[in-house]
């Protein structure tokens, strides 16, 4: 490729990234106005307003992997997101790099915020994330089962939790351990139509139809 070719696709990108940049801050100017006006939030997006893009849009139902995914955006701890906050969040949440997912993932698995997974923060994402079955007389059995085979699968050093070094090996032998512990990324076909959803997520919840 030609230097003047490459410079032209070099300025082609910076654009659209600029544009999109830009239609995000729109976005969240838009979101933060109603966040105000609804939940009487500060200045930004609140963890209520947040809740409802992350159920509406993404899909999401899990209470504790929502509230995970608010701190991992709200890295300030204010309790309330800011702008750039929003712009690098959507960032890693949307179009991000396996090794930025893997960064963020972990910091949503991770409960309570001491750099590893234990088996405690294991059971109760999986007791959240997983189906009971009628038929079963004490599902937590199964839930602790399944803890002991993540843990022969994922724990590298063998010291009974799990590392960002053992998350970040497991997910690159195996891409699909990525969300090992629950839903805390948005699907494929949610990434490509984001801003479509985002236009009807306001037609229907700035009226009162949500």
């Amino acid at each position: 490729m030609s230097r003047k070719r490459l410079q032209q696709l070099t300025e082609s990108l910076l654009r659209s990234a600029r544009k999109e940049v830009e239609r995000l801050i729109k976005l969240f100017n838009t979101l933060a106005a109603e966040s105000r006006e609804r939940f009487a939030a500060a200045a930004g997006l609140d963890r209520n307003m947040f809740r409802n893009i992350l159920h509406c849009t993404f899909g999401m139902m899990d209470d504790m992997i929502m509230d995970r995914v608010f701190r991992a955006f709200d890295k300030d701890n204010d309790s309330c997101i800011s702008v750039v906050e929003w712009v690098e969040g959507l960032s890693v949440f949307l179009r991000g790099t396996l090794e930025e997912k893997i960064k963020y993932c972990f910091e949503v698995y991770d409960l309570n915020g001491d750099g590893y997974i234990s088996r405690d923060e294991m059971f109760h994402m999986l007791k959240n994330s997983l189906l009971k079955q009628p038929s079963e007389e004490d599902p937590d059995e199964g839930i602790k089962d399944l803890v002991e085979i993540t843990l022969k699968k994922m724990d590298y050093d063998h010291d009974g939790k799990l590392s960002f070094l053992d998350f970040e090996k497991a997910v690159r032998e195996e891409n699909l351990l990525l969300e090992a512990f629950g839903p805390c990324l948005p699907d494929i076909k949610k990434t490509v139509s984001v801003f479509f959803c985002f236009f009807f997520f306001f037609a229907f919840f700035f009226h009162g139809y949500l």
